[in-house]
């Protein structure tokens, strides 16, 4: 998942579905923010433990309610620079770029993934004229998708667009609809879940359904097919929490295929990372150009999948 904010030590317990895994694995298969090879830069700096101890090896295998404590390094060295990567653009104009991100594409540098991210392409292509209320290193990011999930993503090229965008997501007048395909089935044609979503206090990795610290989460979904121990629907979020369709789909126990943070570690079509898709993204132009809906077609993994469970 992304790293908290703000927070420099996360700490956690090995569960008993992820035993036997080498903890560099394991630790940027569940750390999304984190690349492999930056895990294993933080095992030789001894940033890693195991119960107290520190990790030497990065082939040492976990155990089953071992505590993991990972010490991230400083951000502060982290540059976003322009990078010539190939965006596909739904829509462009003077305030606002829609584009289609890739399954395993970073939105923004964070540690671990210093470049290389949706950030990167956008400087490249679009140079000065993006918003700046969010920074440097998330210039014109108006909301984020998870690293393995595809789809629509928007990002404003001026402030003024930034502010309006913003609003509207405040507002929850902004149209998102996803695609997933999810475990087991499916009672009910559709329906909603309306439970808070806030950081699971157990596992600072995850976030979870949870009374207290925590945000109003409303997620509407609708069956689109079934096929017996999966079925495809649609989820539109009404706010837009952290994961929150993984974990409210998780929450009423049908969690997203492929989703070994939510759901179980391994599947039996070997897709790594949570089959979920942004469909559908619509907005109110900034400049008063009106509503504008954007649609995209499904990625290929996610076709394959659909007509291996159609046979």
């Amino acid at each position: 998942m992304s790293l908290p904010e703000n927070e420099r030590v996360l700490t956690f317990s090995i569960e008993e579905g992820d035993a036997g895994e080498r903890i560099d694995t394991l630790l940027s298969r569940l750390i999304e923010d984190l690349s492999r090879n930056a895990v294993q830069r933080l095992i030789e700096k001894g940033n890693v433990t195991v119960n107290g101890a520190v990790v030497t090896q990065k082939k040492q295998k976990v155990k089953t309610g071992e505590a993991i404590t990972l010490a991230l390094e400083d951000p502060s060295y982290l540059e976003a620079v322009p990078q010539n990567i190939p965006l596909e653009i739904v829509y462009e104009d003077e305030d606002v770029l829609v584009i289609n991100k890739e399954k395993g594409m970073v939105v923004h540098p964070a540690v671990g993934n210093p470049d290389g991210t949706v950030v990167n392409a956008v400087l490249w292509h679009c140079g000065e004229r993006l918003s700046s209320i969010n920074g440097v290193l998330r210039p014109g990011i108006v909301h984020r998708i998870d690293k393995d999930t595809s789809g629509l993503l928007m990002i404003a090229k001026n402030d003024r667009a930034h502010k309006s965008l913003s609003e509207q997501l405040a507002a929850h007048s902004i149209t998102r609809a996803y695609e997933a395909i999810t475990y087991h089935n499916f009672t009910l044609d559709e329906g909603t879940v309306d439970a808070p979503i806030g950081r699971d206090p157990k596992n600072r990795l995850r976030m979870a359904v949870i009374s207290s610290n925590s945000k109003k989460a409303i997620t509407h979904y609708r069956v689109l097919e079934r096929f017996g121990s999966y079925t495809r629907i649609e989820a539109v979020l009404e706010t837009g929490r952290t994961h929150q369709i993984r974990v409210h789909m998780a929450y009423i126990h049908h969690p997203l295929l492929g989703d070994a943070l939510y759901g179980p570690k391994k599947n039996s079509f070997g897709v790594e990372g949570q089959v979920l898709h942004a469909k559908k993204l619509g907005f109110v132009h900034p400049s008063g150009k009106g509503y504008l809906e954007f649609e995209s077609p499904l990625p290929q993994e996610f076709q394959r999948l659909l007509e291996k469970l159609r046979k």
